[in-house]
């Protein structure tokens, strides 16, 4: 398999996000891609690429290198749960939410009956 088409390959997972078996025929065996990645991966042929990358960037666009910042939307903030509250999904559950004051608490109008006894 050429290493430019394992390479096609492995943009193609990245930018589409889809699983290894999802990858397209045309691209060839996904447990092939799945393997030269591994190999390439242990080599170190992604930090040498990002790496060159990197740099021809600073080079056009001259980087601050002084400050950067590092989004990671996907993580949990562990250190602010006092601010940011509960979880969404426990909202809407009865036994969190706070009884309204002024209101007595509901219950039914009628008594429980029995059903042979008459109304």
């Amino acid at each position: 398999m050429p290493a430019r088409q394992v390479f096609s390959a492995i943009v193609y997972l990245l930018r589409t996000a889809c699983q290894w078996k999802a990858l397209p025929r045309e691209f060839g065996s996904a447990s092939a891609v799945h393997k030269h990645f591994q190999q390439w991966q242990q080599a170190g042929f992604f930090l040498r690429l990002w790496r060159a990358g990197l740099a021809e960037y600073d080079e056009m666009e001259n980087i601050a290198w002084d400050w950067q910042s590092i989004d990671r939307a996907l993580g949990k903030a562990p250190l602010a749960q006092q601010c940011v509250g509960p979880n969404p999904t426990d909202r809407g559950k009865k036994w969190a939410q706070t009884k309204l004051v002024g209101r007595r608490a509901w219950s039914p109008a009628v008594a429980r009956r029995q059903r042979r006894q008459r109304a």
